[in-house]
């Protein structure tokens, strides 16, 4: 089969799969992977230490798909509702998590995209990866034509702004490769670097991981710092907050894809509730979501410090309850919220 049949070919059945863009590169060492060392070295990846640990990895595609020559890139949209201003005793989710976890969707789109490609070219080696493999995606979309990176270092889509994921099908085979964009679109907006309430967009396209309310409430695997605490406002896993304000994000239709429509008290989410939740409990309330991630500690930590953040008179006793709990982490960010408020009587718990 010629590259432009092969190519042709698998785009249409990516659309009918459900993929929203679809655009192919040649399989080639990342122009800026210096960039990526650079950032390791400033100490920007804190403890998401799997990415150090693989570095070299990412120095070219073939370390994920041994002989891979061309990459189809595959963004599917998730813009569902618009998110609920929480009121006092709710908390906000990251719109990617209101759902079914994207991996568990993507990854069978992505199966069945292989078979369809292995069908047509018997004996080609195929791979698909959504963001669990040592490649750059962002950097591999912007040959492929599906956009360019942002100066809050996602990747940016004129018709879908950044709502996206992105999943690749890597290959043995050659695809027609499109040409990439030329040039950014972001000019002199810096809306993203100045929203952020953490400055963790540190310059344009330069994020310090460590500061960021999304690695603080997913990738980090302690308490959050103190004097951070405040910063997640009530947030309690993953940010929005420099897509809310980006200009391309405005125009974006929502998608119809089922799968990520907001589940029920998850847009947004009652904290008390949360607090109450046994591991049991926890699991069987975010079963296939993202929000796994957090785990039960990680994401209890962050309610209470939400309740610390705008006190909630309603919750106190979740947080009274919370100094009991086995956790010696949740006792602690229960004991941070409740010296937030103005109580007539001290729990004695908290004594």
């Amino acid at each position: 089969m010629s590259p432009e049949d092969l190519t042709s070919r698998l785009k249409a059945e990516s659309q009918r799969l459900g993929f929203d863009l679809a655009g192919a590169t040649a399989a080639i060492a990342p122009p800026r992977l210096g960039a990526l060392h650079q950032w390791l070295g400033d100490g920007f990846a804190g403890q998401m230490e799997y990415i150090p640990r693989r570095a070299t990895a990412y120095e070219h595609p073939q370390h994920v798909l041994d002989g891979a020559r061309s990459l189809l890139i595959l963004a599917t949209a998730y813009r569902t509702a618009e998110p609920v201003e929480p009121a006092p005793g709710q908390g906000m989710i990251a719109r990617y998590a209101w759902g079914t976890d994207y991996h568990d969707v993507i990854r069978q789109r992505l199966y069945a995209l292989a078979d369809f490609h292995r069908q047509l070219t018997p004996g080609a080696a195929v791979r698909g990866a959504v963001d669990t493999a040592p490649l750059l995606e962002r950097e591999f979309a912007e040959l492929a034509g599906l956009g360019w990176v942002g100066k809050n270092t996602l990747l940016l889509n004129q018709r879908l702004g950044s709502w996206f994921f992105l999943a690749v099908l890597l290959t043995s085979e050659t695809l027609v490769y499109e040409e990439p964009m030329a040039t950014g679109h972001c000019g002199t907006c810096r809306a993203c670097i100045d929203a952020c309430p953490t400055g963790a967009i540190v310059e344009p396209y330069r994020l310090d991981a460590r500061r960021c309310i999304s690695y603080l409430t997913i990738e980090l695997r302690e308490p959050i710092p103190p004097e951070q605490r405040g910063s997640i406002g009530q947030r309690i896993f993953g940010c929005d907050i420099c897509q809310d304000v980006c200009p391309f994000n405005r125009r974006p239709q929502p998608t119809a894809e089922l799968a990520f429509q907001p589940r029920a008290n998850s847009n947004p989410v009652d904290l008390a509730e949360l607090l109450r939740l046994d591991d049991t409990a926890f699991r069987r309330r975010f079963r296939g979501s993202p929000v796994l991630r957090a785990k039960r500690r990680g994401l209890l930590c962050q309610a209470a410090y939400a309740l610390g953040n705008q006190p909630h008179k309603e919750s106190l006793p979740a947080l009274v309850e919370g100094l009991h709990d086995a956790d010696p982490a949740v006792r602690e960010a229960c004991a941070w919220a409740l010296e937030r408020y103005d109580c007539e009587q001290t729990p004695e718990e908290l004594k």
